[in-house]
């Protein structure tokens, strides 16, 4: 027999960000594991200092990290754990980053400008990263940027699931907020029954960012219950105008429904008073007390991230837990 075999069992240890630890310490409950005790703190200058407390060497490590506000410091803190874990010895390290950062600059609009996105996945893969995790992408082609495996997964099945409750599906219409992503409520209508599609027509000015100017729906929307999907609420400003316009059109009433929740301000004034009856989003970004509203629901996404970092450490199949087949 060559080389030397091991008895010993293949270990998981999950790090966690400051950026929204109560996620972390919720998928840790999910998977009856505690969070990795660390120390992190900021030199006065703003510099990052990590140091895990326990021993990683051969440990298949998932760093979680929440990119919200302020994005950059997130994104920086995750690239130092990492880091750390590959110069600790880790056998595998996977990022799990809920909502990808710069997930909106995943293409050139105009010249001179960059892929942020690319460059993102390109600092994971040089501080040691070996996978990512992320939840309902912007663009489905930025796992492309990444030279390993990327667990795609789509929090469509919780907010449908929970949209069912909300909605007479005999008389639903599946709207998106521009004709981008058309092919995103095609599925959402197959979950619900079926029932028609519309998308709002809207112009933006790609010189000023988190504007939009919504025109006109296309499709039937009279005398029914609108559901409008989105990936991502930022400001609010395409989501109140979407709303709006939708209730101009005759719309009985809407639902808005996505996966994260940035709500900048003034997105919580804004949604607030845009009409809606339920904004529905899942807490893959934390929300604070001040950006809640009546309004709003907000949907755990810790037991899919838990389901799929399971699937990861048993080299299971992630894709089973969307269409069923391993």
């Amino acid at each position: 027999m060559t080389g030397i075999h091991t008895q010993g069992e293949k270990h998981l240890v999950l790090i966690s960000g400051r950026a929204h630890p109560q996620l972390a310490t919720e998928v840790a409950q999910e998977l009856g594991i505690e969070v990795l005790p660390s120390t992190v703190y900021d030199f006065a200058n703003g510099e990052i200092y990590v140091r895990f407390s326990e021993s990683v060497r051969g440990a298949d490590a998932f760093v979680l990290q929440s990119h919200t506000a302020p994005i950059n410091t997130w994104l920086m803190e995750q690239l130092i754990m990492v880091d750390a874990l590959k110069r600790a010895s880790a056998k595998r390290i996977t990022v799990v980053a809920p909502c990808y950062p710069y997930a909106r600059q995943d293409k050139k609009h105009r010249g001179r400008e960059p892929i942020s996105a690319r460059l993102v996945a390109d600092l994971f893969e040089t501080a040691g990263a070996d996978r990512i995790m992320s939840v309902d992408l912007h663009a489905a082609q930025t796992q492309g940027f990444f030279n390993g495996p990327v667990d795609h997964l789509w929090a469509m099945p919780i907010l449908t699931d929970y949209v069912r409750t909300r909605i007479d599906t005999n008389n639903c219409t599946v709207v998106s907020p521009d004709a981008g992503r058309i092919r995103v409520a095609e599925m959402w209508a197959a979950k619900l029954g079926g029932g028609p599609l519309a998308f709002v027509h809207k112009t933006r000015d790609v010189s000023r960012p988190n504007q939009a100017v919504a025109n006109r729906v296309v499709g039937d929307v009279e005398g029914r219950t609108c559901v409008l999907v989105d990936d991502l609420i930022d400001t609010g400003g395409t989501i109140a105008e979407a709303v709006r316009v939708l209730l101009n059109e005759g719309a009985k009433d809407v639902i808005v429904a996505a996966t994260h929740g940035a709500l900048s301000d003034p997105a919580a004034q804004r949604l607030s008073e845009s009409g809606a009856r339920e904004i529905i989003v899942t807490d893959t970004l934390p929300i604070e007390p001040e950006k809640r509203f009546p309004q709003l629901t907000v949907l755990p996404i810790a037991p899919l991230l838990a389901r799929a970092i399971r699937e990861v450490f048993d080299d299971g199949s992630v894709t089973s837990l969307f269409d069923g087949n391993a």
